[in-house]
């Protein structure tokens, strides 16, 4: 026949079983070996800071050693225009896949990106590649964020998919071109990479540039970019892993 086990009873009031028992009910789990807590003196929080500003996708790293973010996944519409070389664009793209992201990019030049496309797209194709003016709906969630990638030429015409929440559009543009003061006028962050004196010049007053950067411009290295967002400026160095070397060349301000 089989036996039971009864329930114990209640402990006696100040017995060490009832002293036990108090301590569960408060809540601090069972007894075990006393150890020190684990706390901090206010003076050391500061250790415990990230030297990442914002949620987003690294994209270099600024002149204090620190990470520099790029946000492209936001619940508001958000537009980049970037002047520089597809390299960098490239990487940006890369890494923004790298997040969870879809990425489609609009270009006219697809030799150039079908590399990226092929080694991004291991399991489930997370880069698209399309014609200029062809880039379907996207369908962008806070679960599927999307990167449109322009890569138009220096006059890109408008196109069909636009910024929206959680769909940002990044802008390529190999030079500053005659639609500069069209495609600048209210975009969220512009990125500048080594430009001709006049080209300078020209982002100075578009941009409001101290001069001492306008003169620094024509001078960046290839895998340096001054990026602007209202009112401040950041230079980023890209610093390329060597599987994005292997994947996407040597930095190059030129394709």
């Amino acid at each position: 026949m089989a036996t039971t086990t009864p329930f114990p009873s209640p402990a006696a009031p100040g017995s060490p079983s009832a002293a036990r028992t108090g301590w569960l009910r408060a809540g601090r789990g069972l007894l075990g070996p006393r150890r020190g807590r684990h706390e901090l003196a206010a003076e050391e929080f500061e250790a415990l800071a990230l030297p990442v500003g914002d949620d987003g996708v690294v994209i270099g790293t600024d002149p204090h050693e620190a990470p520099a973010v790029l946000g492209v996944a936001r619940p508001v519409p958000f537009d980049v225009v970037l002047i520089g070389g597809a390299w960098t664009a490239q990487v940006i793209a890369l890494r923004t896949a790298g997040t969870g992201a879809r990425i489609a990019v609009e270009t006219g030049r697809r030799g150039l990106w079908t590399a990226l496309a092929q080694a991004a797209n291991g399991g489930q194709p997370c880069v698209t590649l399309h014609d200029v003016g062809r880039v379907p709906p996207q369908g962008p969630s806070v679960h599927s964020p999307v990167l449109v990638v322009r890569d138009c030429g220096v006059r890109p015409p408008r196109g069909r998919v636009v910024t929206a929440p959680w769909q940002s559009v990044l802008t390529l543009l190999p030079y500053v071109g005659p639609d500069a003061p069209r495609l600048l006028g209210g975009v969220g962050v512009v990125g500048i990479q080594r430009v001709s004196p006049q080209e300078a010049e020209l982002l100075g007053r578009l941009l409001g540039l101290p001069q001492a950067d306008v003169e620094a411009l024509p001078t960046l290295p290839e895998t340096v970019t001054l990026w602007c967002a209202r009112g401040t400026w950041t230079y980023v160095d890209v610093r390329a892993t060597e599987a994005e070397t292997g994947l996407l060349g040597p930095p190059r301000r030129m394709d």
